[in-house]
């Protein structure tokens, strides 16, 4: 049997559809999870995630054996998007709306940071290499982003990226109750306002 046969056998095949079927299983999880780790509360559990999911419970274990690794692998899935969208907004007309767009998403990510807090501990917080591993990704995602807007002139030169990633933290765990998010994307965008608003400056983001 050739090689281009030996690949379309009946066994090489079912051997496809397994890995196909076990990675889009995977994902389910994973996006299943986000959103009831986002809602937080009581609900949030790994039964939950399973339910919302619609695969067993014995189908997320073989994914992800331990609580732990399921965690990791949202907060790295939502580390991984922040700095794709930041790759995608490049190329909005608008660098100071690209930027809040971004800003709102971060919210969002962290309401899953703090669903998993609250209803699980977030074991992986406090991994040192998924610490490193986030700030890396996303101060260079917001600090394109900053640098896109500043060039622009819509808005002010000497913020940092760091600066924009502590107000959204900052902004976010200040509120403790279950529907915290508007009012926290609200008091976002009077940031944003307030870096568009600001006086002209030539004091750079490295002076």
């Amino acid at each position: 049997m050739d090689a281009e046969n030996a690949e379309t056998t009946p066994e090489r095949k079912a051997e496809r559809k397994r890995r196909v079927d076990a990675m889009r299983n995977r994902e389910r999880v994973l996006e299943a999870a986000r959103a009831v780790f986002s809602a937080g509360g009581p609900s949030a559990s790994l039964e939950a995630v399973a339910t919302q999911a619609g695969v067993g419970i014995g189908t997320l274990y073989r994914h992800f054996p331990a609580r732990e690794a399921l965690f990791e692998a949202v907060y790295r899935r939502e580390v991984d998007q922040l700095a794709e969208l930041a790759e995608t907004l490049k190329n909005d007309p608008s660098p100071a709306g690209a930027l809040r767009c971004w800003v709102h998403a971060n919210v969002e990510f962290v309401a899953v940071k703090k669903g998993m807090a609250t209803a699980l501990t977030l074991a992986a917080h406090g991994s040192s290499a998924l610490s490193v591993y986030t700030m890396d990704r996303l101060t260079k995602a917001v600090g394109d982003l900053l640098d896109r807007a500043v060039a622009a002139g819509e808005i002010r030169a000497d913020i940092l990226p760091a600066d924009v990633l502590r107000a959204i933290v900052g902004i976010c765990y200040v509120y403790d109750k279950p529907d915290w998010q508007p009012s926290a994307l609200r008091l976002v965008d009077v940031f944003i306002d307030g870096l568009c608003r600001a006086p002209d400056t030539t004091i750079g983001r490295d002076g």
